[in-house]
């Protein structure tokens, strides 16, 4: 259950990688980014940009089946000093072609809603989880509003049961019926996920049903946290119930 404002979910990309191309302007891009192992910040920038132009292109040609490869044509700078001015670049092309777009129009996607609104909606989250990803890099205070925040736990937790082809672990998150409850701390926000014998989703019946472990965070915190980039240990985090079943949940649930 997610009961946050809608939110404009263009703008936010816009603004969002506006704030990550700043950071990566002049930075040093050969540190190593701690929370994605073996990427440096170059490489964390020609991902974020290289997703950006594959949605982007998805969207363009409004498609209607699965393609058959993920490259793109990334029209990298020659230099790295280039990057930051490469990944505005990269948001004003989807920009211009989300503002031409019929963002109710059927089409592929991976998740849940087969609209084209989909696409806009994960290069969001795909920007502003590695944009804090360069912050943290940077050793830069960091920042995610709340009610985007809100959104992309929802986006996460119901477009997931649909991610196993590239996420494979997900196979293992099977179970009986036991439920995981995510709350947000700060208002707003509440899912129940349960694992069946055929896999796992979204409780739709009544998410104040009891659940065999909770977890508990500030919206930001709690998309961080599934997301892999803040530990359920930690301070910020209320973990409570079945250890076994929160640790399945997190050994496979990596996106």
């Amino acid at each position: 259950m997610n009961t946050a404002d809608p939110l404009d979910h263009g703008a936010a990309v816009a603004a969002e990688t506006a704030r990550f191309a700043a950071l990566v302007e002049g930075a040093d891009l050969t540190l190593p980014v701690p929370s994605c192992p073996g990427w440096t910040l170059a490489d964390l920038v020609r991902h974020t940009g290289g997703a950006q132009r594959m949605f982007t292109g998805l969207l363009r040609h409004r498609v209607q089946e699965r393609p058959a490869t993920r490259e793109v044509d990334m029209r990298l700078p020659e230099h790295e000093d280039g990057y930051a001015d490469w990944l505005a670049r990269g948001a004003a092309e989807a920009a211009e072609v989300f503002a031409a777009t019929d963002l109710d129009a059927p089409m592929w996607v991976w998740g849940a809603d087969g609209h084209a609104r989909f696409w806009v909606r994960r290069m969001l989250f795909e920007t502003l989880v590695h944009r804090v990803d360069a912050e943290r890099t940077l050793g830069r205070p960091f920042a995610i509003d709340r009610a985007a925040a809100r959104d992309g736990v929802d986006e996460f937790l119901v477009n997931l049961p649909f991610a196993a082809f590239f996420a494979p672990g997900l196979a293992a998150l099977r179970g009986s019926g036991q439920r995981i409850r995510f709350v947000c701390a700060d208002g707003g926000g509440e899912w129940v996920v349960a694992l069946r014998p055929d896999g796992f989703g979204l409780v739709t019946d009544d998410a104040r049903a009891d659940a065999d472990a909770t977890v508990r965070a500030d919206a930001a915190d709690l998309l961080l946290l599934l997301y892999g980039r803040v530990d359920r240990t930690a301070e910020a985090v209320s973990a409570s119930g079945d250890e076994a079943l929160l640790d399945l949940w997190f050994a496979n649930s990596a996106f």
